[in-house]
């Protein structure tokens, strides 16, 4: 690798500017910070409320851009239903089945009708465009083409993408896969929507291969979660179900923006606020969910234009600087306890958790000067937020990806559970732990065994019940399925779904890996940057979306997920198939696998044809899934036990255990900042649906640096100069993106933040947490200088 590499920048629209499709740009060419209708970018501050008439708004628009009057609107209807309805294939908040239900939100739309868009992306298309000429479009115009219709192989000699037959396209699979010298040549990826199902599948196809290589979206968003926890308390996921929603007296949000990320979220903050709970988001970034909100189903406050607050405190520490603020609330608490002992709950702390005097001894000796430089938030106002926590009988923390992706993820969550376990706030109504996942099957996908270091227990149970040998050594994640390519070891890639080349960090260099591997292979349902970015052989294999129906052997059949709150439940598609060609993600699973293992004794093809035999199959293996059948066709499915919501705490020591590690230092260097990726509200994930952010109040944007005006002054910046943003690796390496924006934002000094995931290519590598082996999405040094 380089010492330093450039990388330049261009507007997501604009096609046609860079020499490389993933370096963003020519080096030392601006982007032109235009948005898709050429405007010139404007900023304006969101002083609205979230949701509400915006968000309808919006909605209207979308639904209209779908030219379907009739399965547009009855998608919404359907959406999240207990009765033969779909699961939004968007975030992973757990479904309210209370009351009317339209529990639904504009980005669920957005992305459900993203996906039933009438564009086709057939024959005639992929004839008209070589690859070549395709990598220089935007990423927004490869999806904007419209749905894949049936598979598709790379021809070298035409530099184009041509149909194939599927047992064809099976057997190319099975070939390249048998003729490696190890399994351990291959990796396969798996997003966030995979179903359970797909995902028990999926990994069975790969162990009785012979590899544990599945690295996945959770070692890119949550694995600093599941690590952290499965330390403190025994088990890898939260303790909270969505009913203690309605019994906090106090959440604490950390690193989430609601109203973009998990809009349904806001209903229930909005009903929290009118109980009269503590609502405080603590955030760099003011987000708009901080403010009020209009939940668009209730029709009293719609007609009436009432909005609720959804917050009642802002806390805006450094980025990095979360363990050191949680833990001056820890200190706070501990101090006050010293006058008043019910400041903590001694009898649950002696009943259940070890390590509390080790701790109480190291939150006495770290000095109030260390936690205010390290965390960027003042003595006092600490000591508000704990006051808050001490007046709250029943307090649920909640967080997102602006906790686990940063060096200390793992450390910064362990803190969040040592805060709660002083007050006993962990395996009671109303209080605990709570990761918020993003992509719909993010928990669901780790749960049913895609997993690159699986236990012992649940292999020896996969190979009783399905009869195969399994391998025992732990595989590769994302960043060493990377890492192994380069060194030349892994030869085949297939990703079930998601935008591999864009979600991951260093994305150039990863381009330049997926290439010299001898096949890849893509399961989706619309062209993405990944697809292009191809090995020396090349398959696009489209896939049913979740709101098309899925007939097997002339049964319709249900997949189905798991929340991030672990209630699982039935998913039904309602909408006839974009073409008749396409397969459901199981029969693409089964028929690669029996392509691959010819010898097999597993039941690929009844499988394909029957889930339910699956899902019997599944009830055998793991853990809460007995009886599986019967149980996901209850009215709202069932929840998956959490030993620590009961106080079983599966640790060495039998109790929750208190962290002791220590305060790190945020400060990211002299002229230094600390940038942040996040997403725009016109996002999902890497999927961009236009060049605005409403509740940021920028528009015609993404090539964005939200800046502190005392840091933009420092460096002579006007709102909306051109800058070159660089940034520096753990090993010295230097990136750059070229002709980016300055915009001036609410956020603390020393901090920025801009949009994934363009901003992935200025992050090395080998950059990642050596605690969750997480990139670094939200813990980069830069440099910000002007474009000259």
């Amino acid at each position: 690798m380089s010492a330093d590499q450039t990388t330049g920048d261009r507007d997501p629209r604009a096609a046609g500017t860079a020499a490389d499709p993933l370096s963003q740009g020519s080096p030392g060419v601006p982007a032109s910070g235009r948005g898709p209708g050429g405007g010139e970018p404007s900023l304006q501050p969101y002083h609205h409320p979230t949701a509400g008439w915006g968000a309808a708004l919006s909605v209207a628009k979308v639904l209209a851009r779908t030219r379907e009057p009739v399965e547009g609107p009855r998608s919404t209807l359907v959406m999240n239903h207990e009765n033969k309805g779909f699961d939004c294939p968007g975030c992973a908040w757990p479904d309210d089945r209370k009351g009317l239900n339209l529990d639904i939100c504009e980005n669920g739309i957005k992305h459900v009708t993203w996906e039933m868009t009438p564009k086709r992306a057939g024959k005639g298309f992929f004839a008209a465009h070589t690859v070549s000429e395709l990598e220089t479009w935007s990423d927004f115009a490869l999806e904007d083409q419209g749905r894949l219709v049936g598979p598709l192989v790379y021809d070298p000699r035409s530099d184009r993408y041509t149909p194939i037959a599927w047992d064809d396209a099976f057997a190319m699979v099975g070939e390249e896969l048998r003729s490696l010298d190890s399994p351990d040549r291959a990796a396969f990826y798996t997003s966030g929507r995979l179903s359970n199902e797909g995902s028990f599948l999926y990994q069975l196809w790969v162990r009785e291969f012979g590899t544990n290589n599945l690295p996945d979206c959770s070692n890119m968003c949550h694995e600093a979660s599941g690590r952290a926890l499965t330390a403190s308390l025994g088990s890898g996921k939260g303790t909270v179900m969505l009913d203690d929603w309605d019994q906090a007296e106090a959440v604490f949000l950390m690193g989430v923006n609601a109203a973009s990320n998990a809009p349904r979220m806001l209903t229930r903050l909005a009903g929290a606020r009118r109980r009269g709970a503590h609502i405080v988001h603590i955030n760099p970034l003011v987000e708009a969910a901080a403010g009020r909100t209009i939940v668009p189903h209730d029709f009293a406050a719609m007609a009436t234009f009432t909005s609720t607050s959804t917050g009642t405190m802002n806390v805006q520490p450094r980025i990095g600087g979360d363990l050191a603020l949680v833990r001056g609330v820890a200190k706070a608490v501990l101090e006050a306890a010293e006058r008043d002992p019910y400041a903590i709950d001694r009898d649950f702390i002696d009943r259940h958790a070890e390590g509390f005097e080790e701790y109480r001894r190291i939150c006495a000796e770290t000095p109030w000067a260390e936690l205010e430089q390290g965390s960027g938030v003042s003595r006092e106002r600490i000591r508000r937020l704990a006051d808050v926590y001490m007046g709250s009988r029943r307090t649920i923390i909640a967080w997102c990806l602006g906790i686990t992706q940063q060096e200390h993820g793992v450390d910064t969550v362990r803190e969040i559970v040592n805060l709660l376990l002083l007050r006993g706030n962990v395996g009671k109504e109303g209080a605990g732990p709570c990761p918020i996942r993003g992509h719909s099957n993010v928990q669901g996908n780790r749960t049913c065994g895609i997993d690159h270091s699986p236990k012992a227990a649940f292999l020896d149970r996969l190979e009783e019940a399905c009869g195969i040998r399994a391998p025992r050594e732990p595989g590769l994640d994302t960043v060493r399925t990377l890492e192994a390519m380069e060194r030349g070891e892994v030869k085949v890639f297939v990703g079930m779904g998601g935008n591999f080349a864009m979600a991951v960090p260093d994305t150039a260099r990863a381009a330049r890996l997926l290439r010299g591997c001898e096949l890849t292979v893509h399961v989706g349902t619309k062209l993405n940057r990944s697809h292009l970015v191809h090995g020396k052989k090349a398959l696009i294999l489209p896939c049913l979306g979740r709101s098309e129906r899925d007939v097997r052997g002339g049964v319709e059949q249900g997949v189905s997920v798991e929340d991030s709150m672990s209630m699982v439940h039935l998913s039904y598609g309602m909408k006839r198939p974009a073409s008749p060609h396409l397969m459901s993600e199981p029969a693409i699973i089964c028929g690669l696998a029996r392509a691959t293992l010819p010898e097999s004794a597993t039941p690929w093809e009844r499988y394909a044809d029957d889930y339910d035999a699956v899902r019997d199959t599944m009830g055998q293996v793991l853990d809460g899934f007995e009886d599986f059948n019967r149980r996901v066709r209850r009215p709202l499915g069932f929840r998956i036990a959490q030993p620590a919501r009961e106080r079983v705490f599966l640790t060495g020591s039998g109790k929750a255990e208190f962290s002791l590690a220590g305060v790190p230092d945020s400060d990211s260097g002299e002229g230094l900042l600390t940038l942040s990726t996040v997403r725009s509200h016109d996002q999902w994930n890497t999927t961009v649906y236009s060049d605005d952010d409403r509740y940021r109040g920028l528009r015609n944007l993404r090539t964005a640096v939200y800046m502190n005006r005392e840091d933009m002054g420092d460096r002579g910046l006007r709102e909306f100069d051109h800058v070159d943003v660089t940034s520096i690796g753990k090993d010295g390496s230097r990136r750059t993106v070229y002709g980016y924006r300055a915009v001036p934002y609410d956020i603390p000094r020393g901090c920025a933040t801009g949009y994934m995931p363009e901003m992935n290519a200025l992050l090395p590598m080998g950059d990642f947490s050596p605690q969750s082996d997480q990139p670094l999405m939200k813990h980069m040094r830069v440099e910000v200088r002007k474009s000259e």
